[in-house]
């Protein structure tokens, strides 16, 4: 079935639209796309899609938008969304509008540093920018105080050191810092007191960091 079809029948009657993997791997969303005013839950995974609509952020009813392994290079600046084995080089300023967010994972891209404005996601509890190539973390990022798990591993020889601001995000409990360059812990560690698991495997830091120890912590390092 063709795309206009697929969204003309879903705008009918649907919450859920799947545009998974269609057999011509469109490029573009449609402007159609925008009658689905009703739709909770888009997937548009395994496709060709370079950009999403500016106007995207009008479906107002949109609560899960899936963009998994496309080719998006860059993204409107009014939302934000799952956005693993992409080719982004940067995420909005404007990602710290979105005060709802909870979990936000781009890894898998060419991302090199933060949004300065992410300290206004006050509810965001999980961020992965994994396997990216982030060259630092903004001071202002470590008051996004509700994080509870940090996934920063794979940033290859880009990353080398953390924030002394990261003593403020006082609910994180799992940080993943794998195959990173950072080869000290500021004394500013011993201050996440609900730290449960920390990563550091094939990092500098040749031994587990006495802050960590003394959390109590479980710490994963080679």
């Amino acid at each position: 079935m063709k795309v206009a079809a697929l969204i003309e029948n879903a705008a009918k009657s649907k919450a859920n639209v799947d545009l998974h993997k269609l057999m011509d791997k469109i490029e573009w969303l449609p402007l159609l796309l925008l009658k689905l005013v009703n739709v909770t839950e888009l997937n548009i995974i395994d496709n060709q899609i370079m950009a999403l609509l500016t106007t995207i952020g009008s479906l107002n009813a949109l609560t899960k938008l899936n963009t998994h392994s496309n080719k998006i290079i860059n993204l409107p600046d009014s939302f934000g969304l799952r956005l693993d084995y992409n080719q982004l080089k940067a995420l909005p300023e404007a990602m710290g509008i979105l005060k709802q967010l909870e979990i936000l994972t781009p890894h898998i891209n060419r991302i090199k540093g933060l949004p300065t404005t992410m300290a206004n996601l006050s509810q965001l509890r999980e961020l992965d920018v994994s396997f990216n190539e982030v060259e630092n973390i903004p001071k202002t990022f470590c008051f996004a105080v509700s994080m509870e798990k940090l996934n920063l591993a794979n940033n290859f020889a880009d990353l080398k050191t953390l924030p002394r601001s990261i003593r403020n995000l006082e609910n994180l409990e799992e940080l993943d810092t794998t195959n990173i360059q950072i080869r000290t812990l500021l004394n500013s560690f011993r201050l996440l007191s609900k730290l449960e698991t920390f990563q550091a495997d094939e990092t500098p830091l040749k031994a587990p960091p006495r802050q960590i120890i003394k959390l109590g912590a479980q710490v994963v390092a080679e």
